[in-house]
C-alpha cells in the first residue's frame, strides 16, 4: 500500500509541475505522509524533474 501512495506522488508531482507553488505544497503534503526512505527517493527523483522542467528552477529542497 506505501509504494502505491509513493507511486501515486510521483505522478501527481509530474501533473503538477507546471506551477512551482502547486508543486510545493504537494511536495509538502508528499513529505508528511511518506515514510523515510521514500522520502529519499522522492528527493531523488524530485532533483531529475527540476532538470528537466525549467519552470522549476525556482523551486528547491
Amino acid at each position: 500500500m506505501a509504494r502505491a501512495m509513493f507511486d501515486y506522488t510521483k505522478t501527481v508531482l509530474e501533473k503538477v509541475s507546471f506551477d512551482v507553488n502547486l508543486f510545493s505544497k504537494e511536495v509538502e503534503k508528499a513529505f508528511k505522509r511518506l515514510l523515510p526512505h521514500e522520502i529519499e527517493e522522492l528527493k531523488i527523483f524530485i532533483s531529475r524533474l527540476i532538470q528537466n522542467e525549467p519552470q522549476l528552477a525556482s523551486f528547491s529542497l
